[in-house]
């Protein structure tokens, strides 16, 4: 197993991408802790672990708060007694329009929970590593930040945020045997898809997009936790400040 015994925080681990992180890392013999903003979706995703026969714990966090992120950690830390791994998955956007049509209130959280949750994690996690002599960030970026897409000006820069945070992350952090790396999904068929679309979510709206993607599909679950296991793993341990498109060759 490529992540046995160690322990590893995914935030956003309820739904979406990070559900598919959860499972894999699990499968992969890792303890998770599953990190919500919705209590019942973390216990959830916990739950179908556990009943694999894998071994994880829910936990409510606004990953824009500092007492969730250190709440995220103190569970880890007494229910599994470490923390070697966070994939920081949690994310948001506001609606796909035009970009003087963005509210004051939508741009902050956007950058509460894209950008500021990077810094808090930060904040939470790099002291424990350099205890314990090394650890891993995976930052679920996005291609929004690579090839940005008209009408999600903000989204877009808080993800270019997030991919050059993580890069001057691993430059500093890198003599402390910390890695830090991103993975840049494109699209995916989760609850953010119409906001994304800035339409409904039909079969000809989808197509729209589709075709910007050359490999004709998005990005699923399973397709964004292959590259978390990778970049978790200790087949990456000379890998940082990297970003992985998994994109179908939407950036190319």
């Amino acid at each position: 197993m490529r992540l046995a015994n160690k322990v590893a925080i995914v935030t956003g681990g309820g739904s979406g991408f990070g559900e598919g992180i959860a499972h894999t890392f699990a499968r992969e013999g890792a303890n998770v802790v599953v990190a919500d903003l919705r209590e019942d979706a973390a216990e959830r995703v916990a739950a179908a672990i556990r009943d694999a026969g894998g071994r994880a714990r829910a936990v409510r966090a606004d990953v824009s708060r500092e007492a969730d992120t250190e709440a995220m950690r103190e569970a880890a830390l007494a229910t599994f007694g470490d923390v070697h791994i966070v994939v920081n998955n949690a994310g948001t956007t506001h609606r796909n329009k035009p970009i003087l049509e963005v509210a004051e209130d939508e741009f902050d959280r956007v950058y509460a929970v894209n950008v500021k949750s990077i810094y808090w994690s930060a904040r939470a996690f790099i002291p424990h590593f350099r205890r314990r002599g090394g650890g891993v960030f995976v930052n679920i970026a996005s291609t929004a930040g690579i090839r940005p897409r008209p009408g999600l000006v903000w989204y877009n820069g808080s993800k270019g945020a997030v991919i050059t945070a993580s890069k001057a992350m691993a430059a500093e952090l890198g003599p402390d045997n910390i890695r830090v790396n991103c993975v840049n999904p494109v699209i995916g068929a989760t609850a953010l898809l119409e906001e994304f679309m800035g339409m409904p979510d039909t079969p000809e709206n989808r197509a729209r997009f589709l075709a910007t993607i050359p490999m004709g599909r998005m990005s699923t679950p399973q397709d964004v936790a292959n590259a978390c296991l990778y970049l978790a793993s200790d087949e990456a341990a000379f890998i940082t400040g990297t970003c992985i498109e998994v994109d179908g060759g939407r950036c190319v």
